[in-house]
């Protein structure tokens, strides 16, 4: 039976009962550019809204330049975790090429013992030259996986010095992974990301980068003192850790289960939710304004005429603007 021609009271019911597989399905409905498929998938959507998902999770950013360990910090931290019974997403956004438009999708290699445990769902997933450091369709991915039961999302981001304010648009926590030695401190700093940041954590620190990573811990623990302070009430700190030896991870989790239990207590984590679905519904109008503006005939007409005229050095771009703009209110 194709996956399109399920019921889809049938097709929620396996979500809601953890089903990896048809959730996979599911965010793949989600990400294609085919309306069938994205149709079928926003009954999905509905349905499951109208039932509420069960449990309440936690939405965890990771960021970090490639190369600070994000995919092995993140498997660490989810074999500890395995241990309390938590099952555990993990959504990875990789980079696109702008030239072939492709991209690795290697993060279930990186991440092999926990891509193996029945408690644990992994999606790697293009970044398709969206910014903001995660995919298009990223926030109802969460969804998803929350509906299927999973109550730690971790959304590893695509990390490559880019504005990483989208993805600190959809998360309860935002963590930045940094390594010693790197060169790209201050220029961190400079980004903006330190700011929006709720945990640094210096990877790596293990054999002989011990040293340099205490002192780079002492570095930003210097530059949080120069922002503000944060509405949640939370203070951020800057903690070492080893990955691959497993150092720290522990301690890092304990930092974190105190941020939850300060802004569940001050309720800052409700009205974050709201701020969150305030997000979600703008992208979302944003998003339907954009597909159809392109789904409509004449424009597609137009843009393709005046992109022929661009290349032909027939016309500039803003003239070719005003032409594509003016054919959508066009009658004819």
């Amino acid at each position: 039976m194709s996956f399109l021609s399920k019921n889809i009271e049938q097709v929620c019911n396996e979500i809601f009962e953890g089903n990896r597989r048809t959730l996979a399905k599911a965010i793949t409905l989600i990400e294609s550019n085919n309306n069938k498929h994205r149709k079928f998938a926003h009954k999905i959507l509905n349905k499951l809204n109208t039932n509420k998902s069960k449990g309440e999770s936690i939405r965890i950013g990771i960021t970090g330049i490639p190369g600070a360990g994000k995919s092995t910090f993140i498997e660490s931290l989810g074999n500890y975790l395995l241990n309390d019974e938590n099952k555990i997403a993990v959504l990875a956004i990789d980079p696109s090429s702008r030239i072939s438009k492709g991209s690795i999708l290697g993060d279930k290699t990186r991440m092999s013992q926990l891509s193996n445990n029945p408690n644990v769902f992994i999606r790697p997933t293009a970044a398709s030259n969206f910014q903001g450091g995660i995919a298009k369709n990223t926030r109802e991915s969460i969804f998803l996986c929350e509906a299927a039961g999973f109550n730690v999302i971790f959304i590893e981001t695509v990390g490559v010095g880019q504005n990483e304010i989208s993805v600190f648009e959809i998360v309860d926590f935002f963590l930045l992974l940094k390594i010693a030695g790197s060169g790209d401190e201050l220029q961190g700093i400079k980004r903006g990301i330190i700011e929006m940041s709720d945990l640094i954590v210096i990877n790596k620190t293990d054999g002989d980068n011990i040293d340099k990573s205490i002192i780079a811990k002492n570095e930003f623990q210097m530059a949080l003192k120069i922002f503000s302070k944060k509405e949640s009430g939370w203070i951020p700190e800057v903690m070492n850790c080893s990955s691959i030896e497993n150092n720290g991870i522990i301690e890092i989790w304990d930092k974190i289960t105190s941020y939850f239990k300060l802004v569940k207590g001050n309720n800052y984590f409700y009205k974050n939710r709201v701020k969150q679905n305030k997000y979600w519904l703008r992208e979302i109008i944003n998003q339907s304004i954009i597909n159809n503006f392109y789904q409509n005939e004449k424009v597609r007409r137009e843009y393709m005429s005046q992109i022929k005229k661009i290349e032909e050095n027939k016309v500039d771009v803003f003239e070719a603007y005003q032409k594509i703009i003016l054919s959508q209110k066009s009658k004819t």
